[in-house]
């Protein structure tokens, strides 16, 4: 049984001898083993395609039809065996190799390719008997998508052969990008066999281009056209990324603008035995096959005895050794290593049809289908062991050890503090980083979205990160707070003193004649108003809320009661003063007393529905301010704050309507007046502090508030008692009871 291995070559490229010489020492190992296909010796023939694709498709039917066999190194072949050949190996290329197996796949007859990458090849409907040694482009392509996003280069070229390499590479390689998140500039193609005019032209868009990484899904030929013509007006540095098909050729270490490519390439191998083999050839044995006689001869530059030409004779002298160049190179067995393991793919698949155990049938008959039926279960574990390996099958390499690594992108990344926003028209790589809106962050480069910041945090200057809100409240180490402590101590230090004042002085007219009863209880009341107003001093919390309300709300009603209890002695002692009156009968001390216990009790009923229903609580105003937390008392229940501040208001104005009626009454030292002023001034302080409180921003709110409290009761005091303080200290003669009486005859206060 023989088989027919077939190796396309283009012209005289020694790196595609050297491959058909691989195959013929896989062959002559397989025929001296014992273990594999015993008593069976492989045949072969050797046709070269020279790379066209009409060339292939002749050969590809002669195979189909069977042909006149000739058989190299072996005479024990009878000429009887010419039929369809069972199996075959190659091409090199994809674009042949695709027309070839689209005709032997009618056939059945298994194509076995150890270098054809194209991923199309993998589509078993269209081509079911073609087989490889080599991983699809599908997995290159992923691996320099992979590779180009590792550095960065979001922004790149693209340059491809216009054949069934370069496009589907290309394509495959553009689909990956784009889920990587890379752009391409430009997309160009070109074939060897194309117009000048078009090479210039795609040399051109690579000179004009922003991009700095170019990937080259380029074969070899089509690579060095390409290299030569930019080499006529060297383009600005360049960031090559290669191909298995070019990345690792020697002839383009020549162009310094490939210094620092990268790519993936075949692993390399050692091939035992293979060099001996190679370097085992003399000027006799070259004359025994057409192929290494037309090596030798090209290698030499001689004609070999019986050659015609006017190149010189050879003379034995020409030594093999000495040759420098891809045929004597085994020491990166890449490509060679691929022919070797599909020549013995395909010798296993026979064994597998007519050997068993321990014979094979020499006479066996059996059709390629059956032979391509064993290569496909093997290329199924071979496809298992490249979807496992994945982008480890490729082994990194580049060209020269200066590797120049240049950025290339459309635009420069967008620091944290901004996002992407897509420049109209252009690729999604090409942006402008817009800052982020107020409120927002963006903590990673290039992000396409801002975020706001949770409620309690706002960000830094940079925009990058969330800080947390400063706290904002009327603190005890603020000034303003330390002014407004010290004029609350004043208040209810001048408050203790009129009282000490008034004590010492209890017996003196003036003292006696405006109810020093109701003045003691003003004074203490206006005591705890001043010092009331410490408790909205410090950070809120649920019992100094509660506490701040209410003791206000009971000691200005206290207050305000003991105000209208001297207003209320002030009108009844006028009509005492008529004949027949008893007024004072029904108004005396215990209904003083009683009178202002029962308008503050009204309060203290207030405050108790207030806090049991909906009391005031600390909570932190979110809303006021972007920047920061404002933290202050909630009201609770708005109600029962209103109810608060409208009895006090009800009580000032009934107290400063008796008190205006009261004005002119004809008594010489007549308290009504004074309680007039006093009211008309705290009237004006709550009314405008309604405004004043609701417009106050943060700690300013509680600060009106304070101040409030502050002025209205240091009016109280100074209207109501800073005139008899000024009579006691100052004028003593008036403080009698003749100067008190001197001015009316009614009886006196």
């Amino acid at each position: 049984m023989f088989i027919f291995c077939h190796i396309f070559l283009n012209s005289m490229i020694f790196r595609e001898v050297l491959f058909a010489r691989a195959m013929e020492f896989a062959i002559h190992e397989i025929n001296n083993r014992t273990d594999l296909l015993p008593g069976i010796t492989l045949g072969y023939q050797i046709h070269d395609s020279c790379g066209a694709v009409p060339m292939t498709v002749k050969v590809a039917f002669q195979f189909a039809n069977g042909m006149e066999p000739f058989f190299n190194y072996t005479d024990s072949c009878s000429k009887s065996a010419a039929a369809a050949v069972p199996a075959l190996v190659g091409e090199t290329t994809s674009t042949p190799s695709i027309s070839m197996a689209r005709m032997l796949g009618l056939f059945g007859i298994p194509q076995v390719s150890h270098f054809a990458t194209c991923a199309c090849l993998s589509d078993k409907r269209q081509y079911p008997a073609f087989l490889r040694t080599v991983p699809s482009d599908h997995y290159q392509a992923a691996a320099l998508a992979k590779i180009v996003k590792h550095f960065g280069w979001t922004w790149i070229g693209a340059v491809r052969s216009d054949s069934d390499y370069g496009n589907n590479g290309m394509a495959s390689f553009l689909k990956a990008a784009q889920e990587e998140g890379i752009c391409v500039e430009y997309s160009e193609s070109y074939y060897r066999t194309q117009p000048r005019s078009k090479l210039e032209r795609v040399a051109n868009v690579i000179r004009r281009s922003t991009a700095r990484v170019i990937v080259a899904f380029v074969q070899s030929g089509d690579m060095k056209f390409l290299l030569e013509e930019l080499a006529r007006q060297p383009p600005p540095p360049l960031q090559w990324i290669g191909s298995e098909g070019w990345i690792i050729q020697p002839e383009f270490l020549r162009f310094n603008m490939c210094a620092g490519a990268i790519g993936f390439s075949i692993p390399r191998s050692v091939i035992p035995g293979l060099r001996e083999f190679l370097l085992d050839l003399s000027p006799a044995q070259a004359l025994k096959s057409p192929l290494l006689t037309e090596f030798w001869e090209n290698s030499f530059s001689c004609s070999l005895k019986g050659s015609t030409g006017g190149a010189r004779e050879c003379d034995g002298s020409e030594d093999i050794r000495a040759l420098q160049n891809p045929y004597t190179d085994t020491s990166q067995l890449r490509e060679t290593n691929l022919v070797y393991k599909a020549t013995y793919a395909i010798a296993h698949a026979i064994h597998g049809v007519i050997c068993n155990d321990t014979q094979c049938d020499k006479s066996a008959k059996f059709t390629p289908w059956q032979a391509c039926i064993i290569l496909y279960r093997l290329s199924i574990s071979f496809s298992k062991y490249i979807q496992n390996q994945k982008h480890s099958l490729y082994i990194h390499i580049s060209i020269t050890n200066n590797c120049f690594m240049f950025l290339s992108v459309c635009s420069e990344s967008c620091p944290p503090g901004t996002r992407k926003a897509v420049q109209k028209g252009k690729p999604i790589c090409c942006y402008d980083c817009i800052p982020c809106a107020e409120g927002e962050i963006s903590n990673i480069t290039d992000s396409l979205t801002c975020f706001q910041c949770s409620p309690e945090f706002w960000p830094n200057t940079q925009q990058d990160s969330c800080l947390p809100k400063s706290m904002e409240f009327l603190s005890w180490d603020d000034t303003l707070s330390i002014m407004l402590t010290a004029v609350s101590i004043t208040g209810a230090f001048i408050a203790v003193c009129v009282a000490a004042l008034f004590y010492k002085h209890r017996t003196s007219p003036i003292i006696r004649a405006n109810n020093s009863e109701l003045s003691f209880l003003l004074l203490f009341s206006l005591t705890l108003c001043f010092l009331c107003s410490l408790t909205f001093i410090g950070q809120p919390s649920e019992w100094s809320c509660m506490l701040r309300h209410t003791a206000f709300g009971i000691t200005f009603v206290l207050c305000i009661s003991c105000v209208l209890g001297k207003t209320i002695v002030v009108l009844m002692a006028f009509k005492a003063t008529l004949p027949g009156s008893n007024a004072m009968k029904w108004f005396g001390p215990p209904q003083q007393r009683l009178s202002v216990l029962a308008f503050t009790l009204i309060q203290v009923l207030i405050c108790v529905l207030w806090l049991s229903t909906s009391p005031p609580v600390p909570f932190k105003n979110l809303q006021q301010y972007k920047e920061r937390i404002i933290l202050e008392c909630g009201l609770g229940s708005a109600i029962g704050f209103w109810a608060v501040l409208g009895y006090i208001g009800f009580l000032a104005l009934l107290c400063f309507i008796l008190a205006f009626l009261a004005r002119k009454l004809p008594d010489n030292f007549n308290e009504a007046k004074f309680i007039t002023f006093s009211m008309l001034i705290f009237c004006a302080v709550w009314v405008t502090f309604i405004p004043a409180y609701i417009s106050s921003p943060g700690k300013f709110t509680v600060s009106v508030e304070i101040f409030a409290i502050l002025a209205s009761s240091f009016g109280l005091i100074i209207c109501i008692f800073a005139p008899k303080c000024f009579i006691i200290m100052f004028r003593p003669e008036q403080n009698t009871k003749k100067h008190i009486m001197s001015k009316g005859t009614s009886k006196a206060l």
